[in-house]
């Protein structure tokens, strides 16, 4: 009776390995356009909240040389709002598509670690009631990320600027 409890437990978990197709099929080549990899590489941080990701990366993506301006009339530099309900990204791009500068503000955006503990030493008895994320990039001067805090304690009230990475401004 062992034996045949043992063989029928062979079985099963053999047979799904069998009912496995393994055909090879090809691929079209995609092509990815890293115009603005400079700008992803400048803004992205492990720790940034999902909606200002998500943004950062289409603006990145977006080709101007697709849209009908583009063909109408030629600028020095195409400006183009990104809107969600948590923020806005304004981007300034070249005519070759790339970005040239951006300005962010995101509301209350998940703060990163170094910020909250920060706040956290310096004010301990204070919750942050609100808090504001804003990124400038300028392809020439680089980034600069900065959160402004509205802290609470009971009845006082008090706003400070911090950087990302938890130096009070």
């Amino acid at each position: 009776m062992k034996k045949i409890i043992i063989a029928l437990f062979v079985i099963g978990l053999t047979s799904p390995v069998f009912a496995q197709v393994s055909e090879v099929e090809q691929l079209s080549e995609v092509v990815v356009k890293a115009v603005n990899y400079k700008y992803l590489n400048a803004t992205d941080s492990k720790e940034i909240a999902l909606p200002v990701r998500m943004l950062e990366r289409k603006a990145a993506s977006y080709n101007v040389q697709d849209k009908e301006f583009y063909a109408e009339d030629d600028y020095q530099f195409y400006t183009i709002f990104f809107r969600i309900p948590d923020g806005t990204l304004v981007a300034a791009y070249n005519p070759e598509g790339k970005i040239i500068k951006t300005f962010e503000k995101f509301k209350n955006a998940s703060l990163p670690n170094a910020v909250s503990v920060a706040v956290y030493e310096r004010f301990p008895n204070w919750t942050i009631v609100s808090d504001v994320y804003r990124v400038t990039y300028n392809e020439r001067k680089g980034v600069n990320k900065s959160y402004k805090l509205k802290l609470k304690n009971g009845e006082k009230t008090m706003k400070v600027k911090i950087d990302e990475n938890g130096v009070f401004l």
